[in-house]
């Protein structure tokens, strides 16, 4: 049932003795949004935070000698190889956001685009190792083998500078609320993409249909499918829906490379007033920092998720080659004609293309679920404490179905997919994804010997992520209220 790493002591040797031969199998994986889900939605979280008078009974599995290690004190009943862990990174990060990056680029020109996207993608790559370090750090001060990212916040304050461990609760539901926002606002751009997609494959075949109707006619099956609570069942349709998103993305390319004009015919520089947008949008994009935690945690190799040629900088170098490609050749192809999915670019009177849309669709439906997990695990984990245990399943059945329906609301109020990406992005990818993880730092290592080019680069990271929500947001909103077709 449980799993260990060789270590050369005589504590480890009785260890493997006693385990040798369990755990080898993998029976299930677990999703990362199911890890996730399952660490924020525990009715006992506040009993899984170290306090002074626990501290002695979590002290039993500790090693005789040495500091606590939490890599070596995880008991994890289906841990995942590193491979295992490089695909749900790898799709975790890889969503709607990759068909928006050609409209990413129309926002920043050719050249601006491709340094940027790269540039984002570092900085989001070194806020994800922040957060894996601070997260160890915390662990092992707590004499606890995980921690979700809320739990980090509230640790690092608990233990930070004595103004803000009064705030510890505070940074916590920050981050959760946040974590629900952005989630949320990933549902609301799936309503969107998914009826635009099926508007362009039935105009071929019907006159022209609002895409209001379509929100419609899809709002039944996603409330059916959201009524679905135990992520086991949706295990087989997330892997459907993987494997439709890779073949989709493979004939988007077949298309996109089609008769490339030259670079001259697109601008390099957009105008200024667009790089709000762009700022939205790919840091949208880079929607995995949510995982990352959840996914080191559940690893069979921990120590391999680091490193220069760990696991992270390897999936993260690919998420950003194929964010530049698809941006770099999709603008490249289709110039100021781009739309905010290049699936609406691919042509309609194809059948290849209407497959593409199709199975992009489906995809995205079917993946609304996962990300849907985790905002309904954190808000019902606050209100089960406060209804009856006889009314537990109707009362979260119209929680799910009512957060449903908050997401059809948002998405025909905004439908300009663009638009929506980018305002999402600006507001709590930014946030989730720089904001937080530059804080942490600082306040978690406030007191052990933080260098002045650590505090520096903390703060320019702290400082872009709050001119990207500043602007960006503003620009969004801006966008939505006065449509530029308008």
């Amino acid at each position: 049932m449980f799993t260990t790493r060789m270590v050369d002591t005589p504590l480890s040797n009785v260890k493997l003795g006693a385990i040798k031969g369990k755990g080898q199998k993998m029976n299930e994986e677990r999703q990362p949004l199911l890890v996730s889900s399952n660490d924020i939605s525990n009715d006992n979280y506040e009993s899984k935070l170290p306090v002074e008078n626990e501290r002695e009974e979590s002290l039993i599995n500790l090693p005789p000698e040495g500091d606590y290690d939490p890599l070596l004190n995880r008991q994890l009943e289906h841990p995942t190889t590193n491979l295992d862990t490089m695909i749900h990174l790898i799709k975790g990060n890889i969503g709607t956001g990759i068909l928006a990056m050609p409209d990413a680029f129309l926002n920043a020109g050719l050249a601006l685009g491709t340094f940027g996207v790269l540039l984002i993608g570092v900085i989001c790559t070194h806020c994800m190792h922040m957060l894996v370090r601070c997260a160890h750090e915390l662990c092992r001060r707590n004499k606890t083998p995980s921690l979700g990212f809320s739990q980090v916040a509230e640790l690092s304050f608990q233990s930070g500078p004595a103004c803000l461990q009064k705030h510890a609760k505070k940074i916590r539901i920050a981050v959760n609320v946040f974590l629900v926002i952005t989630q949320l606002g990933f549902c609301c751009v799936y309503f969107v993409f998914v009826a635009k997609n099926l508007q362009q494959v039935t105009e071929q075949y019907t006159s022209d249909v609002p895409s209001y109707v379509f929100l419609l006619v899809l709002l039944l099956p996603m409330i059916v499918l959201n009524w679905v609570t135990n992520l086991k069942y949706l295990t087989p349709v997330s892997l459907f829906a993987a494997i439709l998103t890779a073949t989709g993305l493979a004939i988007t390319f077949f298309y996109i490379l089609q008769g490339l004009p030259r670079t001259n015919t697109v601008k390099m520089f957009a105008p200024w007033h667009r790089l709000p947008l762009f700022f939205g949008t790919a840091i949208y994009a880079f929607e995995g920092i949510g995982i990352v935690l959840p996914l080191e945690n559940n690893m069979k190799n921990p120590e391999d998720f680091g490193g220069l040629t760990g696991v992270l900088n390897t999936v993260m170098v690919i998420v950003a080659c194929l964010y530049t490609g698809v941006g770099f050749f999709g603008y490249l192809r289709y110039g100021e004609h781009v739309k905010g999915s290049i699936t609406l670019n691919i042509p309609q009177d194809e059948i290849l293309g209407q497959s593409v849309r199709l199975m992009m669709a489906i995809s995205i439906f079917l993946s609304y679920g996962l990300q849907f997990y985790v905002p309904v695990g954190i808000i019902w984990s606050s209100l089960k404490k406060k209804v009856p245990p006889e009314s537990h399943k109707k009362v979260e059945l119209g929680l799910r179905t009512v957060l449903v329906l908050f997401t059809f609301c948002i998405a025909m109020v905004v439908p300009d997919l663009g638009v929506v990406i980018s305002l999402v992005g600006a507001v709590s990818s930014s946030t989730l994804a720089l904001i937080f993880p530059p804080i942490l730092e600082l306040v978690t290592f406030w007191n052990h010997g933080l260098t002045t080019s650590t505090y520096l680069k903390d703060l320019a990271i702290l400082l872009f992520g709050l001119v990207g929500f500043g602007f960006g947001t503003y620009v969004s909103v801006h966008n939505i209220l006065y449509p530029p077709h308008n």
